[in-house]
């Protein structure tokens, strides 16, 4: 969590270095080489003790689906929503770091994955749990501060600082 403390903005790096990118349609999620386009910017919210949300370019957050991925294929899809009261936790993601890099785990207990391989495969986004030791590699992303929070810097004058009601 203490990697996302000072971000603002971020951009999610798989280690094939590509960027997890909001695509136009503003549901689907896929990767892209190119990391400076808006698209691949993510505005980091935290929920609570130890959970984040990312909201897309277009507005809408990052959710762990429920619906497969393809036929066959044992992810879930990773798409764009809006936030809604009745979500159930599908677009908080735990952070879990491993040295430099991360592993976004959802509330289910599966994993942020990037997809390669031919198409249909090529280039998405899902969430599984890797049970092979090359796939549990997959799931790690860098992450790449674009904005930082603003600092906060206290001093002695801040605990001068006091209100004064009015009692009328």
């Amino acid at each position: 969590m203490e990697l996302f403390k000072k971000a603002k903005t971020i951009r999610f790096r798989s280690v094939k270095d590509k960027y997890m990118v909001a695509d136009d349609d503003e549901q689907s999620v896929s990767q892209d080489r190119d990391g400076s386009t808006e698209k691949a910017e993510w505005e980091v919210f935290p929920t609570g003790e130890k959970y984040l949300r990312f909201k897309s370019c277009y507005g809408k957050y990052l959710m762990a689906s429920n619906n497969p991925f393809l036929q066959g294929v044992k992810g879930k899809k990773v798409i764009q929503t809006e936030l809604k009261p009745d979500l159930d936790g599908s677009v908080n993601w735990e952070p879990l770091r491993d040295g430099f890099q991360v592993r976004l785990k959802t509330h289910t207990g599966s994993f942020l994955r990037p997809i390669g391989g031919l198409p249909p495969l090529r280039n998405n986004i899902t969430h599984d749990n890797p049970h092979r030791p090359k796939a549990k590699e997959k799931i790690l992303w860098d992450i790449e501060i674009v904005e930082h929070l603003p600092s906060y810097r206290k001093t002695n004058s801040d605990s001068k600082l006091y209100c004064v009601l009015d009692s009328k």
